[in-house]
């Protein structure tokens, strides 16, 4: 088998046409077409329902392309191990949510850029949910993702806890809300500002508020912990953040943080990726993303979490 028929027909499939997968690898749309023919030709197959756009593949064709996605990688794999040069080399793709995009795009991306001149690294920013449907597309390589207390990391990959942070409920000091502990339910009488639909603390404190029976509104949808900030220290609504966001806000001395006992909750950080990147050509790269934004969150009072999790 030439894998070079096997990599045009993967592009394809990933790209979703002849024109991408072409771009991508730096060939003409014939050559694609020639090395897909071949491909079919060797397994006597068709590959691709050439009726549909984009592209689909066809039953044999999924299966050629999830064993191909490995073949591939295999072969990547090999000669990284033998070969003389230890640069890491191609493309690292990564995802982050809006909340680790200041700490994701600052020192650890430098560090990336320096020690790995030959690497070209591309950010996705996305909400945790979405950032996990690319990596099981396989449309980025690794992910920092955000996940509620009591929600486990997701199964299939290699994860690698970062850190924790609490959240905490906040309102506007002009408020005048009462002193002490306060109940879901009197929280309850208050619209939010939240995040859009795709972020975890929302969906923890709206399922913790209708658990207890109560309407959950939100007031306004705010992207950016800064502005909704800003919102909540106007009295427009109640929100939730957390420390090291309150403690760096321009609106903190206008804000407290209210004491909640039914809603006890956090977020985990943690780094997801599949298990074969581990000893890869993204390998060493990867490890020094993850090392420099452990660091991040450190710094930012974010706890460090506990040691590689390996999950089949």
């Amino acid at each position: 088998m030439n894998t070079r028929d096997l990599q045009a027909y993967v592009a394809v499939i990933e790209t979703g046409s002849i024109v991408a997968a072409a771009t991508r690898l730096h060939l003409t749309q014939p050559g694609i077409t020639r090395r897909v023919q071949s491909l079919e030709g060797m397994l006597g197959v068709e590959l691709l329902d050439r009726q549909s756009k984009p592209l689909k593949p066809t039953s044999a064709g999924r299966d050629v392309y999830d064993l191909g996605r490995r073949v591939l990688a295999s072969v990547d794999d090999m000669i990284d191990r033998v070969s003389p040069q230890a640069d890491a080399i191609g493309e690292l793709r990564l995802g982050v949510p809006p909340f680790l995009s200041e700490a994701a795009l600052t020192a650890p991306l430098d560090c990336l850029r320096t020690e790995f001149p030959k690497l070209s690294v591309r950010v996705t920013a996305a909400w945790s949910p979405g950032l996990m449907e690319m990596l099981e597309k396989n449309l980025i390589d690794a992910a920092a993702i955000i996940v509620p207390d009591g929600v486990p990391p997701p199964q299939r990959f290699q994860v690698h806890k970062l850190g924790r942070e609490p959240a905490l409920v906040v309102a506007a000091k002009s408020l005048k809300l009462p002193r002490g502990e306060l109940t879901l339910a009197e929280l309850a009488q208050h619209s939010w500002v939240l995040n859009q639909d795709g972020c975890g603390l929302r969906s923890a404190i709206r399922l913790a508020v209708e658990a207890c029976r109560q309407p959950f509104t939100v007031a306004v949808e705010a992207f950016g912990a800064e502005l909704q900030l800003s919102l909540v220290a106007r009295g427009v609504g109640i929100g939730i953040t957390t420390p090291s966001a309150l403690k760096r806000s321009a609106f903190r001395k206008q804000i407290r943080v209210l004491a909640v006992p039914e809603f006890d909750n956090g977020m985990g950080v943690w780094l997801v990726h599949a298990p074969g990147l581990s000893s890869g050509r993204l390998a060493a790269p990867l490890l020094r993303f993850r090392s420099s934004l452990a660091d991040i969150l450190r710094e930012q009072g974010i706890a460090s979490g506990a040691a590689v999790t390996g999950l089949p």
